[in-house]
C-alpha cells in the first residue's frame, strides 16, 4: 500500500517538483498559502485521485489539521523565503519559520507521525564558514534572520528525535536552478534585462562566490535521503561541488540571451545585500555516500534556467 505524504508548500519552486515526482508512488496532500506558490505548478495533477490540495497555513492549526489527517510522512518545504525580508521583517519571518514549522511538528508528535523531511539551507545557516567546502559538522553561525530561524528550527528537530522519536532529514541545500523559480540571481538578471537589455545592475562587486544545483539533481537527492528511512536527526549538505562567481552569471545571461553591448554596472560592495553570504562551498561526501551524484553541471543548469525563462516569459528583443 502506498505512503501518504503531506508536501507544505507544495506550490513553489522545490515543493512542486517534489510533488511531480511523489505521485507516482504516493498519495500526495497539498498545503500552500500561496503567497509564493502558484497553481499553475500542479495544475496537471488537478484530476489525480491521489492529489488533494488545501490552500491553507502552516501556522493555522485547523489547516494543519486538515492536513496531517492520515499522513505517514511531511515533506516541509513552505517558508517565508526571502533573506532580504527577514532582515527589514523579523518577527514575521520568526512566525512563519520557526512558529509556524514548530506548530506542524508538534501536531505530528501528537498524531504520531514519525517522520519529517525539512528544507533547510547550506548557505545561509553555516554563514560566512571558515572552512570550505563545509561538511554537516561545522556548527551553525548564521548571519541572516533567514538563517537564524532555518538553524532554529533544526534544533528542534534534534530534541523531538531524541525525546520522541520523530526521525528528520534537514536538507542543507545550496541554491537550485530550473523551471517555476521566480527568484534568485538568475531570475532577476533576466527581470532587469527584459526591462533594460542595455545594463545590468550586480548587486556588490560581482565576486561572491556561490553554489548552484539543477533542480533534478535535488529532487533526486531528495528522494534518495527520504527513501533511505535514516533513524533520529540527519543534516546532509545537498548541493553542487561546483561554485561560480556572481559575475559569471551575469556573463551567462547576458550571453544566453543573445545581448549585445550590455554594459554591466557593479554596486561595489563585498555583500549584495545584508545578510548575504559572500561565499558557499558545501561538501557533499555524506549525500554521495547515499549513492547520489549530480548529472548537471552549474552554466549547463544556469543555460537550461534561460531557455526556461524565455519560454515562459519571451525571448528580449
Amino acid at each position: 500500500m502506498s505512503m501518504k505524504a503531506l508536501v507544505t508548500g507544495g506550490a513553489g519552486f522545490v515543493g512542486s517538483h517534489i510533488v511531480d515526482r511523489l505521485i507516482d508512488t504516493h498519495e500526495v496532500v497539498v498545503i500552500d498559502n500561496l503567497s509564493a506558490g502558484l497553481l499553475e505548478n500542479f495544475e496537471h495533477h488537478k484530476d489525480d485521485e491521489r492529489f488533494t490540495f488545501i490552500k491553507g497555513d502552516i501556522t493555522i492549526d485547523a489547516d494543519l489539521e486538515r492536513a496531517l489527517e492520515g499522513v505517514d510522512i511531511v515533506f516541509h518545504f513552505a517558508a517565508q523565503p526571502d533573506v532580504k525580508l527577514s532582515v527589514e521583517k523579523p518577527l514575521f519571518d520568526f512566525e512563519t519559520n520557526v512558529i509556524g514549522s514548530m506548530k506542524l511538528l508538534n501536531l505530528m508528535r501528537l498524531k504520531d507521525i514519525q517522520r519529517m523531511v525539512f528544507a533547510s539551507s547550506g548557505g545561509v545557516v553555516y554563514g560566512d564558514a571558515e572552512i570550505m567546502p563545509t561538511p554537516e559538522e561545522i556548527s551553525p553561525r548564521p548571519i541572516s534572520n533567514y538563517g537564524a530561524a532555518k538553524a532554529a528550527f533544526e534544533m528542534y528537530l534534534s530534541s523531538f528525535s531524541e525525546l520522541y522519536g520523530i526521525d528528520s532529514v534537514s536538507l542543507r541545500f545550496g541554491n537550485i536552478l530550473g523551471p517555476r523559480l521566480t527568484h534568485g540571481v538568475v531570475y532577476d538578471f533576466y527581470m532587469k534585462l527584459k526591462q533594460n537589455p542595455k545594463r545590468l545592475e550586480v548587486l556588490g562587486n560581482g565576486l561572491q562566490e556561490k553554489t548552484y544545483l539543477d533542480i533534478s539533481d535535488a529532487v533526486n537527492a531528495v528522494l534518495i535521503l527520504s527513501d533511505a528511512a535514516l533513524k533520529g536527526f540527519n543534516p546532509v549538505n545537498v548541493s553542487s561541488e561546483e561554485t561560480i562567481q556572481v559575475r559569471r552569471i551575469a556573463e551567462i545571461l547576458v550571453e544566453g540571451l543573445g545581448l549585445d553591448d550590455v554594459h554591466i554596472d557593479y554596486t561595489g560592495e563585498r555583500r549584495g545585500w545584508a545578510g548575504d553570504v559572500i561565499k558557499t562551498s558545501l561538501s557533499v561526501e555524506r549525500l554521495k555516500s547515499h549513492g547520489w551524484k549530480p548529472q548537471f553541471g552549474i552554466e549547463q543548469s544556469i543555460r537550461k534556467m534561460i531557455d526556461w525563462l524565455i519560454e515562459r516569459f519571451g525571448a528580449i528583443p
